[in-house]
């Protein structure tokens, strides 16, 4: 999001060039009402929603084609992306008029990690209220959850986590039902963490399903003509090869997504409108180093190079999806990337946004935000909830359609004279953004000046460049395509095609005082190696088996409980033991070890301290 105000002009750009794969296949559309087949529509609540707005910021994107309920016929089609920005004191448009008698208008009321905690419901509630009164007298009301219903804590007194159990299952339900409108909830990474009631995901899962009245993980509603709304949700937690904190989409889930959204088409003048509790790669919205980065669980399907970039791709290919809603990093909406928009980014027609929390106790800088989304044929508003200011809702971004985008083939694509599909984008500098909290993680851009062309030998070689600086910045491909890059004192590994950023490489404490360099590996390719000044040794940072570079070191959580629990269990039995006061050293032993050893005999399984 924009944080002070500004103007861009929009022009034309070949459909083909706008987005990798060109335009989708139409293979048909829903009527109003009726769900695709490879979906159950789940069982939700009824009831009603609106809202006073406070003007912030507006985005206004053209659409590649005659939209709504006009159909004309185009000289071209073409796709209108943001090129520039330019300073502006143009006033904001006026808040969009919404009708019961539009067939078109919709309201939607976004929740973020609601992380419910039986013994702290003061600011569950109240932030409920506020949104009720959001959504009083509004046009077609619903409530969208993003996921992590419950607190991943102790929270009765059981020795379990509450979050993904049965209790939190049904005070979930109790809470969203309060709402009084329809509702559906897709699951987050804490969702299935039900680790000592249910044996499997799978049953997890089934659980999840009936107590918050779902027949699927997914979901699929037509909310108002021509406006349908796609919820993802995460299916795995015992079964996540790394951390458990990863968002997973399952491959059945994916295909009935792309099939979805395949058979509604921008042609036929359909708006889709997704979420998912993480947000995809390619999305460009803030991240948190210090957490989600370096434990590899940022994106839907993290730690899956292929299927992890199919929802961007599915995005960039199809211009009826035109807004994104994620939770996941507990951030408030006052940043800067809080809102992405599309525009020579290739992000398709799609805007992205980050939704917050509405307590403080889940909140990373204690500001409590939900999201309110309202909309019609001809476009969408973007607000937040605050309930830290009593509920006051303040408009974030407008994004209107123009009717149509006509250019003549012989017109200078290239140009920057205004013409009749050009739009406008307006953003205010707001007071909420004036405050030091900038979490944040370093993105590549290829005009930054941080970029390495060809890397070859030490890259900070001399005493002036300190890539243990947190203040230090630069990116560069290895040979076999990876990129990577220092930010923060740490290396990073950036996705080659998107550039966000996957995973740490090296830590702050093995860069410390370290040179780094690049080199011939004599076979073709380069190897990355950190070496000291003061002495002969060299290490040579291996990339995984997949090819990556970034280190999967957080593992599966139920693993990592159940170990712990053995921990403590050997602890209170040494102690009996010995009759001692003392509290015992306690090591264990692990498995599988990596090393270049062909055989067995050669190793150690000598016992480590797992907090060392």
């Amino acid at each position: 999001m924009m944080s002070q105000s500004a103007f861009a002009t929009l022009r034309t750009a070949p459909a083909a060039d706008a987005a990798a794969g060109g335009l989708a296949t139409a293979l048909g559309a829903l009527r109003p009402g009726q769900l695709p087949a490879a979906g159950a529509e789940p069982r939700v609540a009824s009831g009603s929603a609106s809202a006073a707005v406070v003007g912030v910021a507006v985005a206004s994107l053209g659409a590649a084609t005659t939209r709504r309920r006009k159909q004309r016929e185009r000289k071209a089609k073409v796709r209108v992306l943001a090129t520039k920005a330019i300073d502006s004191e143009l006033e904001p448009p006026p808040a969009l008029n919404l009708s019961e008698d539009d067939p078109s208008a919709f309201t939607l009321g976004i929740l973020g990690d609601l992380h419910l905690d039986p013994r702290d419901t003061e600011h569950s509630f109240e932030g409920r209220e506020h949104m009720k009164k959001a959504l009083e007298g509004a046009v077609r009301p619903f409530v969208v959850s993003l996921g992590d219903l419950g607190e991943s804590k102790d929270c009765n007194e059981t020795k379990q986590l509450f979050s993904g159990t049965t209790e939190c299952f049904k005070m979930a339900r109790e809470f969203l039902d309060g709402f009084g409108v329809k509702f559906d909830v897709v699951g987050g990474n804490h969702d299935l963490e039900g680790i000592d009631e249910f044996g499997t995901d799978e049953q997890n899962l089934e659980a999840y399903l009936h107590h918050l009245g779902k027949e699927t993980p997914q979901f699929a509603h037509v909310v108002a003509e021509k406006v349908l709304i796609v919820g993802l949700g995460s299916t795995a937690f015992r079964t996540a090869k790394y951390t458990s904190h990863e968002v997973s989409i399952d491959k059945k889930q994916l295909e009935w997504f792309e099939n979805v959204i395949r058979e509604h088409p921008d042609e036929e003048g359909w708006q889709v409108f997704c979420f998912s509790h993480a947000p995809i790669i390619g999305s460009a919205l803030r991240v948190l180093q210090e957490c989600h980065v370096v434990n590899g669980c940022c994106w839907l399907n993290h730690c899956d190079s292929v299927d992890s970039k199919r929802f961007i791709q599915c995005v960039r290919q199809n211009p009826c999806v035109k807004a994104w809603f994620s939770g996941h990093f507990h951030l408030s909406h006052d940043y800067q990337d809080s809102i992405t928009f599309p525009g020579g980014n290739n992000r398709g027609s799609c805007v992205f946004a980050q939704t917050g929390c509405m307590t403080a106790r889940s909140s990373r800088d204690g500001r409590r935000h939900s999201r309110l989304l309202r909309g019609n044929s001809e476009g969408f508003e973007i607000c937040t909830v605050d309930h830290s200011k009593g509920g006051k809702v303040r408009l974030d971004a407008t994004i209107t359609y123009s009717d149509q985008c006509e250019v003549d083939p012989d017109t200078d694509l290239m140009s920057d004279a205004p013409r009749a599909c050009s739009t406008m984008v307006y953003a205010h500098k707001h007071e909420d953004f004036d405050h030091d909290k900038w979490f944040q993680a370093y993105v590549p851009q290829e005009d930054d000046g941080c970029y390495i062309v060809n890397p070859d030998g030490t890259l900070n070689d001399t005493d002036d460049i300190d890539f243990s600086n947190p203040e230090q910045v630069c990116w560069w491909h290895m040979k076999d395509g990876a990129v990577l890059g220092v930010h923060n004192g740490m290396i990073i590994e950036y996705d080659s095609m998107t550039l966000a950023p996957l995973g740490m490489v090296v830590s702050r404490d093995e860069l410390m005082e370290r040179r780094v360099a690049v080199i011939d590996d004599q076979w073709g390719g380069s190897a990355l190696v950190l070496y000291n000044d003061g002495d002969n040794d060299v290490t040579v940072v291996q990339p995984n088996e997949d090819g990556s570079y970034w280190r999967k070191v957080v593992r599966n959580k139920m693993h990592r409980m159940r170990e712990m629990r053995r921990m403590s269990a050997a602890k209170k039995w040494m102690k009996g033991l010995r009759s001692v006061d003392e509290d015992p050293k306690v090591l264990s032993s692990y498995g599988p070890y990596t090393t270049t050893a062909g055989q067995v005999m050669g190793l150690s399984t000598r016992a480590i301290n797992p907090k060392a």
